[in-house]
């Protein structure tokens, strides 16, 4: 949620970011417009109700007869004046509440420009190997874990349906040495690891700012009226709802540990195959609640952390700086990481990090207490491992003869293995 207040007073900077988003500008004036009406008819309900609780003191202290009669039938009239003005100022302040929770949140730095707009801040990791000097074609992701044994999409389609798969022997071992390693890595960071709600109600559902524009992104069970999660994110969010937060000593960091769903939609393509874009799947995630004025060095924080994790398992990747109509309503700012994926030669996305500045709060009420009362924190958030890395370790891991290498930072999470070797049928 936005501070209704301050896009009162100093309306352009919510006109320029809703500019760099791309989205509507108008909306801007018509939440101004819908504000005034609500403190206009709320002023008119309070002077009403003012009105009537004079009427009604007056009404004891009339003579009998006509004079009370007319007290009486003025009060009556008034009754009914105060229920109206009090239902015009509630509708008022509706039609607030509904444009306002519209308004996506204020960005802080993000380039302007759509998906295609995002600027690549720097490639870490090395170069990306060159299979053709090494003398072979790479096989994709799918085809190695088939001859590994390892991922099998043709039982899980026969099972579930389409995007669904099963991770068997080593491949298992993998996803779980991932997620290990990152809650190894998040523990000696300061965060709490906690495995996470995985059904969450509409409130916390929409407070996080999911049910806008990619709610049909989201897995709704209308018999129990619950959200499957997409990311530990929502309920990590959830977590500290209508709560006063002590951030004296400093932010409050959290790692949630949970299997995530996801319609996929729109997903078509190179992405449908294999583990790349699937309905289910498992992640380790940060985050934050801090201070506002302490969100951008947490999330350059949370940032190093995710780059910490690549390093591990030794990818080439690259960071870039998400474009303002690419960013997700909550976020006024977000950082990707992007794995080479050399089949596709192209870069996948495997992290992002995102700082929501108040937004999520102010819809969840979490707040701390400072001089002069309280006021709205700060949350923040990171994808530290997911089922996903597997495509790109996998793939950049992988020697001609079909094995694949296992990364060194992941091997003391593997019982020691070295290389997952094809499994001769």
């Amino acid at each position: 949620m936005i501070d209704l207040r301050e896009l009162r007073e100093n309306p352009e900077p919510y006109r320029a970011s809703q500019r760099a988003r791309g989205a509507d500008v108008g909306l801007v004036d018509r939440i101004i417009a819908a504000d005034e009406s609500r403190r206009s008819l709320l002023g008119a309900f309070e002077a009403l109700r003012a009105e009537q609780k004079s009427v009604s003191k007056s009404i004891g202290k009339a003579a009998p007869g006509a004079e009370r009669d007319a007290a009486l039938a003025s009060a009556k009239e008034l009754a009914e004046r105060v229920k109206a003005a009090e239902a015009a100022a509630n509708g008022a302040a509706a039609e607030l509440d509904d444009l306002a929770r519209q308004f996506p949140n204020l960005i802080a730095g993000a380039p302007t420009g759509g998906e295609e707009d995002y600027v690549v801040l720097r490639h870490e990791g090395g170069e990306p190997r060159d299979f053709a000097a090494e003398g072979f074609t790479p096989a994709d992701h799918l085809a190695l874990g088939e001859g590994l044994d390892i991922i099998d999409t043709r039982r899980g389609a026969k099972v579930s349906g389409a995007r669904f798969y099963y991770l068997k022997g080593a491949g298992m071992r993998l996803e779980l040495a991932l997620m290990t390693a990152a809650l190894d890595l998040a523990g000696r960071h300061g965060f709490t690891p906690m495995t996470t709600p995985t059904l969450v109600s509409p409130a916390i559902m929409g407070g996080t700012g999911f049910l806008g524009a990619h709610s049909d992104e989201i897995y709704y069970l209308p018999a129990d009226d619950l959200y499957l999660t997409g990311t530990s994110e929502v309920a990590l969010a959830g977590y500290h709802t209508d709560e006063i937060l002590d951030l004296a000593a400093g932010p409050k960091r959290y790692l949630g540990w949970s299997t995530c769903y996801r319609r996929e939609a729109g997903a078509a393509g190179k992405d449908t195959r294999g583990i790349i874009r699937v309905h289910q799947f498992n992640k380790a995630e940060m985050f934050s609640y801090c201070r506002p004025e302490d969100a951008e060095a947490e999330h350059a924080r949370l940032l190093a952390m995710e780059e910490e994790m690549l390093a591990l398992v030794g990818l080439p990747y690259r960071v870039i700086d998400t474009a303002a109509g690419d960013l997700g309503s909550s976020a006024a700012r977000k950082f990707d990481c992007e794995a080479w994926l050399p089949t596709q030669e192209r870069w996948m996305e495997v992290t992002s990090t995102s700082n929501c500045t108040t937004f999520q709060a102010r819809r969840l009420g979490t707040r701390e207490r400072r001089e002069g009362g309280t006021a709205p924190v700060a949350t923040l958030n990171g994808t530290l491992a997911t089922t996903r890395w597997m495509v790109a370790i996998l793939e950049n891991q992988q020697r001609a003869d079909g094995a694949v290498v296992v990364p060194e930072g992941l091997r003391p999470y593997m019982g020691g293995l070295e290389v997952i070797e094809p499994v001769e049928r």
